[in-house]
């Protein structure tokens, strides 16, 4: 029978040190790869200066561990544009990696080395393993790989991934104020609310497709809200269906999560597909919810 989300194991770690171990770089010239890898070291390294610059033909960006999530780096010219806000999109992926969660963040070419960010995950009780920086055009995506501290292996606690989310979008909330106008957040928090409105603009999605015999693949398209993906477990959990691994997006207003789900190790058949549909339609219904989500 297939594993499902929630488990556990044992380990530790301490502060975190940030080593540059290898630089890839792709076929096109406007890509690159920094592959940081993390290990425990004294205290002292919270008052050393850190200093890491990437060079690409298309851009420059340096990381500084000054108590800061700061960057600086030569826009692209479609950037410069003073009212230019790119897409703020948060990912945390449970399905790559066998040991870890993994979590991707990107906001334009705008994110910094992301010290503050790794320090929040440490003080929720995670470690984080590795990190790669890639520099695509003028989108930078950083990933990191973490784990429970208590158990070194991946978070499958559906609270503590809600938490990690809510983590990092509050981070960039405070570190780039700007990016409220594109996450649901910036309603309540950030210094200019989103134009478009969650319960009008952004229309609920949910499909359920045959993926193999032993599990199913749901897809979950709506608007983001603070506690959604632990509403979603929880809908999931009461009609006796498992969660095998999820893929949790937030592209700025939007929540597009994938779930692998089970009963009683197999997939899903249609009339158990189509409860679980409606269950979360009538939760996460929208005035334009897709009609044809069945």
């Amino acid at each position: 029978m297939a594993s499902t989300l929630f488990s556990t194991s044992s380990s530790s770690s301490s502060s975190l040190t940030l080593h540059r171990s290898a630089l890839l770089r792709s076929d096109s010239p406007h890509s690159s790869y920094l592959l940081l890898n993390f290990s425990p070291i004294s205290p002292k390294f919270s008052h050393r200066r850190l200093a890491l610059a990437l060079a690409t033909k298309k851009n420059v960006l340096n990381a500084s561990n000054n108590g800061t999530n700061a960057v600086s780096s030569t826009p692209l010219k479609s950037e410069q544009d003073a009212d230019y806000v790119p897409m703020p999109i948060v990912l945390i992926d449970q399905d790559s990696d066998a040991e870890a969660t993994i979590v991707q963040l990107s906001f334009g070419d705008r994110l910094g080395a992301l010290i503050d960010t790794m320090n929040a995950l440490k003080d929720l009780g995670f470690d984080v393993a590795k990190g790669i920086v890639n520099t695509e055009g003028s989108v930078k995506q950083t990933k990191f790989f973490i784990t429970r501290r208590d158990t070194g292996r991946k978070i499958e606690d559906p609270d503590m991934l809600e938490q990690i989310r809510l983590t990092i979008i509050n981070n960039l909330l405070k570190y780039h104020p700007e990016s409220s106008e594109q996450l649901a957040l910036g309603e309540a928090f950030g210094i200019k609310a989103p134009e478009r409105k969650l319960d009008v603009d952004i229309a609920t999605h949910v499909h359920v497709k045959e993926d193999g015999p032993k599990r199913s693949l749901l897809y979950i398209e709506t608007a983001d809200r603070p506690g959604l993906l632990v509403e979603i477990i929880k809908i999931i959990a009461d009609i006796n269906i498992d969660v095998e691994s999820a893929v949790i997006d937030t592209e700025g207003l939007v929540a597009k999560d994938k779930f692998h789900v089970s009963y009683r190790g197999a997939a899903l058949n249609s009339s158990l597909s189509q409860v679980l549909v409606n269950c979360l339609r009538y939760y996460l219904r929208r005035p334009e919810t897709d009609v044809d989500s069945y």
